[in-house]
Protein backbone atom coordinates (compact mmCIF):
# COMPACT_ATOMS: atom_id res chain seq x y z
CA UNK A 1 0.00 0.00 0.00
CA UNK A 2 1.41 3.36 -0.95
CA UNK A 3 0.86 6.06 1.63
CA UNK A 4 0.22 9.51 0.14
CA UNK A 5 2.16 11.34 2.86
CA UNK A 6 0.88 13.25 5.87
CA UNK A 7 -2.89 13.50 6.10
CA UNK A 8 -4.30 16.82 7.23
CA UNK A 9 -7.71 17.98 8.39
CA UNK A 10 -9.53 20.76 6.53
CA UNK A 11 -7.90 23.25 8.97
CA UNK A 12 -4.42 21.91 8.12
CA UNK A 13 -3.79 19.98 11.37
CA UNK A 14 -1.98 16.66 10.98
CA UNK A 15 -4.03 13.56 11.63
CA UNK A 16 -2.58 10.98 14.02
CA UNK A 17 -0.24 8.46 12.44
CA UNK A 18 -2.77 5.68 13.05
CA UNK A 19 -5.25 7.24 10.58
CA UNK A 20 -5.58 5.11 7.46
CA UNK A 21 -4.76 7.15 4.38
CA UNK A 22 -7.79 7.37 2.15
CA UNK A 23 -7.76 9.02 -1.26
CA UNK A 24 -11.48 8.57 -2.00
CA UNK A 25 -14.67 7.38 -0.37
CA UNK A 26 -15.92 3.94 -1.28
CA UNK A 27 -19.45 4.17 -2.59
CA UNK A 28 -21.88 2.28 -4.79
CA UNK A 29 -25.26 3.55 -6.01
CA UNK A 30 -27.82 0.76 -6.46
CA UNK A 31 -29.52 2.82 -9.17
CA UNK A 32 -26.53 1.97 -11.37
CA UNK A 33 -26.20 -1.64 -10.18
CA UNK A 34 -28.12 -4.26 -12.16
CA UNK A 35 -30.42 -6.69 -10.38
CA UNK A 36 -28.95 -10.17 -10.63
CA UNK A 37 -32.06 -12.23 -11.15
CA UNK A 38 -32.89 -15.68 -9.77
CA UNK A 39 -29.43 -15.82 -8.22
CA UNK A 40 -30.29 -18.01 -5.26
CA UNK A 41 -33.42 -19.66 -6.61
CA UNK A 42 -36.55 -18.65 -8.41
CA UNK A 43 -37.64 -15.15 -7.45
CA UNK A 44 -34.53 -14.45 -5.34
CA UNK A 45 -32.59 -11.52 -6.81
CA UNK A 46 -29.84 -9.30 -5.43
CA UNK A 47 -27.62 -6.28 -5.97
CA UNK A 48 -24.21 -6.60 -4.33
CA UNK A 49 -23.04 -3.62 -2.31
CA UNK A 50 -20.06 -5.03 -0.39
CA UNK A 51 -18.54 -8.47 -0.86
CA UNK A 52 -15.49 -8.54 1.40
CA UNK A 53 -13.95 -11.99 1.10
CA UNK A 54 -11.08 -11.21 3.49
CA UNK A 55 -13.27 -9.87 6.29
CA UNK A 56 -15.97 -12.47 5.64
CA UNK A 57 -18.67 -9.79 5.40
CA UNK A 58 -21.30 -9.28 2.74
CA UNK A 59 -23.95 -6.65 2.23
CA UNK A 60 -26.61 -6.96 -0.45
CA UNK A 61 -29.89 -5.38 -1.42
CA UNK A 62 -32.11 -8.41 -1.98
CA UNK A 63 -35.42 -8.48 -3.84
CA UNK A 64 -37.86 -11.36 -3.45
CA UNK A 65 -40.84 -12.10 -5.64
CA UNK A 66 -44.06 -13.16 -3.89
CA UNK A 67 -43.73 -16.83 -2.91
CA UNK A 68 -39.91 -16.85 -2.95
CA UNK A 69 -38.17 -18.99 -0.32
CA UNK A 70 -34.61 -19.31 0.98
CA UNK A 71 -34.32 -22.86 2.36
CA UNK A 72 -33.26 -23.72 5.87
CA UNK A 73 -29.86 -22.22 6.65
CA UNK A 74 -27.51 -21.78 9.60
CA UNK A 75 -25.59 -18.52 10.18
CA UNK A 76 -21.94 -18.84 11.22
CA UNK A 77 -21.90 -15.14 12.19
CA UNK A 78 -24.40 -12.39 12.88
CA UNK A 79 -26.89 -11.19 10.29
CA UNK A 80 -28.79 -7.92 10.16
CA UNK A 81 -31.83 -7.36 7.98
CA UNK A 82 -33.70 -4.11 7.32
CA UNK A 83 -36.96 -4.44 5.41
CA UNK A 84 -37.60 -1.65 2.88
CA UNK A 85 -40.82 -2.97 1.33
CA UNK A 86 -43.06 -5.99 1.26
CA UNK A 87 -43.46 -8.69 3.89
CA UNK A 88 -41.52 -11.79 4.89
CA UNK A 89 -41.15 -14.12 7.86
CA UNK A 90 -39.23 -17.14 9.05
CA UNK A 91 -41.12 -20.39 8.65
CA UNK A 92 -40.13 -21.20 12.23
CA UNK A 93 -41.53 -17.86 13.52
CA UNK A 94 -44.63 -17.08 11.40
CA UNK A 95 -46.12 -14.95 14.19
CA UNK A 96 -43.30 -12.40 13.76
CA UNK A 97 -43.62 -11.11 10.18
CA UNK A 98 -41.18 -8.45 9.01
CA UNK A 99 -42.62 -5.51 7.07
CA UNK A 100 -41.34 -2.16 5.78
CA UNK A 101 -39.38 -0.45 8.54
CA UNK A 102 -38.54 -3.66 10.45
CA UNK A 103 -34.97 -4.23 11.59
CA UNK A 104 -33.98 -7.77 12.52
CA UNK A 105 -30.82 -8.85 14.34
CA UNK A 106 -29.83 -12.50 14.13
CA UNK A 107 -27.15 -13.82 16.47
CA UNK A 108 -24.55 -16.24 15.19
CA UNK A 109 -25.72 -19.87 15.18
CA UNK A 110 -29.32 -18.96 14.31
CA UNK A 111 -31.15 -21.33 11.96
CA UNK A 112 -34.28 -20.56 9.95
CA UNK A 113 -36.15 -20.65 6.61
CA UNK A 114 -36.90 -17.34 4.83
CA UNK A 115 -40.39 -17.08 3.29
CA UNK A 116 -42.16 -14.37 1.28
CA UNK A 117 -45.88 -15.00 1.29
CA UNK A 118 -47.42 -15.80 -2.10
CA UNK A 119 -50.17 -13.34 -1.12
CA UNK A 120 -47.72 -10.39 -1.25
CA UNK A 121 -48.90 -7.80 -3.77
CA UNK A 122 -45.39 -6.41 -4.26
CA UNK A 123 -41.81 -7.56 -4.21
CA UNK A 124 -40.10 -7.66 -0.84
CA UNK A 125 -36.87 -5.64 -0.69
CA UNK A 126 -34.41 -6.06 2.18
CA UNK A 127 -30.96 -4.78 3.01
CA UNK A 128 -28.92 -7.69 4.40
CA UNK A 129 -25.55 -7.57 6.16
CA UNK A 130 -23.97 -10.89 7.10
CA UNK A 131 -20.73 -11.73 8.89
CA UNK A 132 -19.54 -15.18 7.91
CA UNK A 133 -21.61 -17.63 5.93
CA UNK A 134 -24.97 -19.26 5.53
CA UNK A 135 -24.72 -23.03 5.64
CA UNK A 136 -27.66 -24.16 3.50
CA UNK A 137 -29.61 -27.41 3.86
CA UNK A 138 -31.84 -29.41 1.50
CA UNK A 139 -35.45 -30.35 2.22
CA UNK A 140 -34.30 -33.63 3.80
CA UNK A 141 -31.95 -31.78 6.18
CA UNK A 142 -28.76 -32.76 4.38
CA UNK A 143 -25.99 -30.27 3.65
CA UNK A 144 -26.54 -28.34 0.40
CA UNK A 145 -24.06 -25.45 0.08
CA UNK A 146 -22.26 -22.48 1.62
CA UNK A 147 -23.17 -18.89 0.83
CA UNK A 148 -20.52 -16.38 1.83
CA UNK A 149 -18.79 -13.32 0.37
CA UNK A 150 -16.63 -15.49 -1.90
CA UNK A 151 -19.63 -17.43 -3.24
CA UNK A 152 -21.59 -14.21 -3.81
CA UNK A 153 -18.65 -12.66 -5.63
CA UNK A 154 -18.47 -15.71 -7.89
CA UNK A 155 -22.24 -15.66 -8.47
CA UNK A 156 -22.13 -11.93 -9.22
CA UNK A 157 -19.45 -12.36 -11.88
CA UNK A 158 -20.85 -15.52 -13.48
CA UNK A 159 -24.53 -14.56 -13.48
CA UNK A 160 -23.79 -11.03 -14.68
CA UNK A 161 -22.05 -12.59 -17.70
CA UNK A 162 -24.82 -15.13 -18.28
CA UNK A 163 -27.54 -12.46 -17.99
CA UNK A 164 -25.67 -9.98 -20.22
CA UNK A 165 -25.39 -7.37 -17.47
CA UNK A 166 -21.75 -6.44 -17.99
CA UNK A 167 -19.41 -5.70 -15.09
CA UNK A 168 -21.13 -5.12 -11.74
CA UNK A 169 -19.71 -2.55 -9.34
CA UNK A 170 -19.48 -3.33 -5.64
CA UNK A 171 -17.10 -2.62 -2.78
CA UNK A 172 -14.75 -5.54 -2.37
CA UNK A 173 -13.01 -4.72 0.90
CA UNK A 174 -9.30 -4.93 1.55
CA UNK A 175 -6.82 -6.72 -0.62
CA UNK A 176 -4.16 -8.92 0.89
CA UNK A 177 -0.73 -8.09 -0.41
CA UNK A 178 2.91 -8.62 0.46
CA UNK A 179 4.05 -5.43 2.21
CA UNK A 180 7.52 -5.72 0.64
CA UNK A 181 6.26 -5.65 -2.95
Amino acid sequence: MNFPGPIRTSSGALLPFVALPQTEILTVNVNGTPLIRDALGSGVHFQPLRLDVEAGVWLVLATFSPGAVIPLHYHTGIAEVYTLSGKWYYLEYPEQPQTAGSYLFEPAASTHTFVCPESNSEDTVILVRVEGANVNFSEDGSYHSILDAAALRYLTEELAKAQGLGPVDFISGGTAENALK
